[in-house]
């Protein structure tokens, strides 16, 4: 049998493969729609509970592109997870490139968690298929942040692309969202009602609380109108919802998709990942824009996090910059959920790290969150294989002229603004004065830190 093994595996569901027993045994499953003709897949399931799935194109280039999903998915992982992953990234085969994903092991939060797999979805293709000739990560969106400390925790990738990343890390790459919980609930009141158990807003939500997703976007629609053309509001609903978007500089678009975040996957990361501890805060922050600032300012709830849940949450998630491989990354200018200034907090963690000259970060005039144009990731990935295996680096405008080229295969357009540049995080999110969030840990102290047998966020 060749070293691809396709005449002698049996061709079954992608589902039936992938719900098998935990084990690191591949099959050759069924190709999603969207993967170029010819190509041959395989999934199966590793011992610690992770499903994951691999694609090979009959013009296989020798390479691999793993990719790191976005999330975090609160549900168990399931086999339709990396399934749908070789789907929606077919761009990367359709390059030439082997592409393989991992679901996780787990659902919730685990940044570092997310990291060990992707690497391990890497180790099982090699083992199957023999080591590639160069292996390259890409991580979009949370997964921005996976891919950004595997890179930082393991050496096996060559480099990577990273796009529309939380690339500012959990310690203060949520500090919007812990805005909006409690500005949202300065106004509406609902969310814990008076006449419900109450709890500290940084938990999200109480532990043993049954409310759904469709409950809390009622609660939401109930305060804002958010789901009503605008003459169908009342005029306290329409001043709650103006008032929000104004304070919190979340755009109306997101503002149900952040909220649920600032609530469920608070909850997990609270309860099911730090033991109940607060990793967030608020105080010290002013918050401006509403139609009395001195009144919000007054009665929004005040926290100061927990220093060992700050501190266990940023070594799990926070960018140490500690990386010597070329890194790309390309983030929609107007991206409503990872606002583009977490561009901002990356570079600054990769100059603190002495590695900026290392990263080259690029930007498009779009404003969706969950997807880019597949001939700007194709143009990106150009770019970055050129970088790593000529040392010629690119710039925001190389990448930009060589686009065209790239859209004559896949005509999905190119809208790279070469001369953008982000303003600092802190113009988008508030500042967290007088210490209240625990600094990123440099690579270092992060050695230290395992040496003390302190694993942050738990597997």
């Amino acid at each position: 049998m060749n070293r691809f093994g396709l005449s002698a595996l049996l061709a079954v569901t992608l589902t039936a493969v992938l719900a098998a027993p935990a084990t690191a045994d591949t099959g050759q499953v069924p190709c999603p729609a969207r993967l170029p003709a010819g190509a041959t897949c395989y999934g199966g399931q590793d011992a610690n509970g992770a499903f994951y799935a691999f694609a090979i194109p009959a013009d296989w280039n020798g390479s691999l592109v793993v990719h790191a999903h976005g999330g975090p998915d609160l549900a168990a992982p399931t086999a339709d997870r990396p399934a749908e992953d070789l789907d929606r990234w077919a761009v990367a085969v359709h390059e030439g490139y082997a592409l393989a994903g991992s679901s996780y092991r787990r659902g919730g939060y685990g940044t570092r968690m997310g990291a060990a797999d992707t690497e391990h979805a890497r180790e099982l293709f090699a083992r199957r298929f023999g080591e590639p000739r160069k292996t390259f990560l890409h991580g979009q969106s949370w997964g921005g942040n996976v891919a950004a400390k595997t890179i930082e925790a393991y050496d096996s990738f060559d480099a990577a692309l990273l796009t529309n990343g939380v690339l500012a890390g959990g310690s203060r790459g949520y500090d919007y969202r812990v805005d909006l919980r409690v500005v949202y609930q300065y106004y509406c009141r609902n969310h814990p009602r008076p006449d419900e158990p109450q709890y500290p807003l940084w938990m999200g939500l109480r532990a043993d609380s049954t409310l759904t997703g469709a409950g809390l976007r009622a609660r939401l629609q109930e305060c804002t109108g958010y789901q009503s053309p605008p003459a169908e509001r009342s005029a306290p609903q329409q001043r709650n919802l103006d008032d929000i978007l104004a304070v919190t500089r979340i755009p109306e678009s997101t503002l149900a998709s952040h909220l649920t975040f600032a609530t469920f996957t608070f909850r997990d990361i609270v309860h099911h990942r730090l033991g109940g501890r607060n990793p967030f805060g608020n105080r010290g922050v002013r918050y401006t824009g509403s139609h009395d600032d001195a009144a919000l300012n007054a009665g929004v709830e005040r926290f100061s996090p927990t220093p060992s849940a700050a501190r266990d949450l940023s070594y799990d998630s926070d960018p140490t910059g500690a990386v010597s491989i070329p890194v790309v990354t390309v983030h929609a200018i107007g991206d409503p959920t990872a606002f583009v200034e977490h561009e901002s907090a990356y570079r600054a963690s990769r100059v603190g790290a002495g590695t900026a000259e290392h990263l080259v970060q690029a930007f498009t005039t779009e404003t969706e969150h969950s997807a880019l144009s597949d001939a700007e990731y194709a143009a990106a990935l150009r770019a970055l294989v050129t970088w790593e295996s000529t040392g010629r680096k690119p710039t925001p405008a190389s990448i930009a002229a060589d686009c065209p080229a790239a859209d004559a295969k896949y005509g999905t357009g190119c809208f790279f603004d070469p001369a953008y540049q982000p303003a600092p995080y802190s113009a988008h999110v508030y500042p967290r004065p007088g210490g209240t969030r625990w600094p990123a840990m440099t690579a270092q102290q992060e050695r230290l830190w395992e040496r003390l047998g302190r694993v942050g966020i738990a597997h």
